[in-house]
């Protein structure tokens, strides 16, 4: 498992880094003005659509029942069955896109009704939004393919597919001299990128003979199995998104550029969620519900205690460093070109808000996976529509006072509520165990933390004189000094803490 944790937090980490090259030219370009809010409103509408119906509900459902009908009944069974969900996922999707692309102007008044008094950075928006949307369409079969690689342990293409996004809107963007706006070419770069995945991954499933084709739709077993999956994890996922709907809807309201923190905040608040957290929760999901299938419930535990401890150390550090120098990692990634160091500052102080909650955004993928794995998508959605509430009651409490922190800080909460009920629901039907070992585990992490969080603040107030005097490159300096104080208190901390034994114990079970 290890090693295919690995490849895909490997080519993740590939992407977040061309992903932040992606996002300076997009900061140095566009800044943080009613181009930059129109354009996130475009990108986020049909990334919020491919959570629910693709990243998130999808591959709940359909991984593991992928996994037991090959498991089960063969191979010739599970091309059936994937042939089946295709063509009803791609139908499905056809009249989403046609829906979209028609009442257009409808789903902006209420999906961004802060736009209504600017008509030109509305309608800006739903052009944009029209060119994006499609995007929607090939991710979503992206996903199906990769979540059917997976299942045969092949997670590098799948893993890899995002690069083309960010290279695809830095082309656009280098160019964007010959489109109407720096927007537009963004948004033709998003769908330029769709294309080059959905040909990644068509033609790695077509090399490994699973590549799916249109066949007559029939409901067996199978397919309404993964269908009454497919509703309760559609519920969970759409909470979460709801949630971030909220978000986009409430920040129109707001003043210009408060999207556009929310994005630039998200942004970094994501490296750590993907490297680490998505990318162990898609080896996770497939190991565990082969595990379960084959009656090992001991080793399904195992492996999830396993993946935890892996997202615990790899996440503390992004923890302790975005809530003690959020402002010197925006000012060193983003302040330059049009993104001014006052708009660096509204988007740290958006980060160290959502880094509160960000324990629970990386654990989560592997918290749900035990529900997953035994085709259970109707109990985690117990918690995360409670956690919604939550969220989105918090949103309207602390806007007024907060603006996009606010948000930020909310979503965080929320967060925190899903996870715990997350566990508590795992820890009743005994499929986790709070034994004195994690706990202990835990209370180390916490402290390694704690430590951390101190040395970056103290070499965070010390660069501040030592560089007063450094005309350029100052924040890129004091980040890489920090960077380099971190990874020497951290590594040192776990080692005293946990000790080598631990350390290759996690890496050799």
């Amino acid at each position: 498992m290890l090693g295919r944790i690995f490849t895909v937090g490997g080519y993740t980490l590939l992407s977040r880094v061309t992903g932040f090259a992606r996002d300076i030219m997009l900061a140095a370009i566009l800044g943080a003005g009613p181009v930059a809010d129109a354009f996130f409103v475009a990108l986020r509408l049909p990334n919020h659509f491919r959570a629910i119906f693709a990243e998130g509900a999808f591959n709940a459902a359909f991984v593991p029942a992928y996994a037991h009908v090959q498991g089960e009944h063969g191979e010739e069974a599970a091309k059936l069955f994937s042939n089946r969900i295709f063509t009803l996922l791609f139908a499905s999707q056809i009249v989403l896109l046609v829906l979209a692309l028609a009442f257009m102007p409808q789903a902006m008044s209420i999906l961004a009704p802060g736009f209504t008094d600017d008509p030109a950075q509305r309608n800006l928006a739903i052009e944009l939004t029209r060119i994006t949307f499609p995007y929607l369409l090939l991710i979503t079969l992206v996903t199906l393919y990769g979540g059917m690689l997976n299942v045969m342990h092949r997670f590098a293409s799948a893993a890899a597919a995002p690069i083309f996004l960010n290279l695809s809107m830095m082309a656009t963007l280098a160019l964007a001299a010959f489109f109407p706006s720096a927007g537009h070419a963004a948004a033709w770069g998003v769908l330029i990128s769709g294309f080059l995945q959905y040909i990644l991954l068509a033609g790695d499933a077509k090399v490994h003979g699973i590549l799916p084709k249109f066949t007559s739709l029939k409901l067996d077993e199978d397919v309404r199995g993964f269908f009454r999956a497919l509703g309760p994890a559609t519920l969970g996922s759409m909470g979460t998104q709801v949630a971030l709907f909220a978000d986009t809807i409430i920040a129109t309201f707001l003043a210009s550029g408060a999207l556009s923190a929310l994005y630039y905040a998200d942004r970094l608040n994501q490296l750590p969620i993907g490297v680490i957290g998505i990318a162990i929760g898609t080896v996770l999901l497939p190991e565990m519900s082969r595990r379960i299938t084959a009656n090992d419930h001991e080793g399904a535990l195992a492996s999830q205690r396993r993946a935890f401890d892996f997202t615990l150390l790899f996440s503390v550090p992004f923890v302790a460093a975005f809530l003690t120098v959020p402002d010197v990692i925006m000012r060193a990634m983003f302040a330059r070109g049009a993104f001014t160091k006052a708009d660096a500052a509204e988007a740290g102080a958006t980060l160290a808000a959502y880094a509160i909650g960000l324990i629970p955004f990386v654990l989560i993928r592997s918290a749900v996976a035990t529900f997953y794995a035994r085709k259970d998508t109707a109990t985690p959605v117990k918690a995360a529509l409670t956690g919604v509430a939550v969220n989105v009651a918090l949103k309207v409490a602390l806007v007024g006072s907060l603006a996009q922190i606010g948000l930020a800080l909310a979503t965080a909460v929320g967060a925190w509520i899903n996870l715990l009920l997350v566990v508590l629901f795992a820890v009743r039907q005994k499929f986790f165990v709070f034994d004195r070992a994690f706990v202990t585990s835990l209370a180390k992490f916490a402290l390694a933390g704690v430590v951390l969080a101190a040395a970056l603040w103290l070499a965070a107030r010390w660069s501040i004189s030592a560089l007063a005097g450094q005309a350029s490159l100052r924040d890129e300096t004091a980040l890489g000094i920090l960077i380099a104080v971190g990874a020497v208190v951290y590594g040192g901390s776990v080692l005293l803490l946990f000790g080598r034994r631990w350390l290759v114990g996690l890496i050799r079970p």
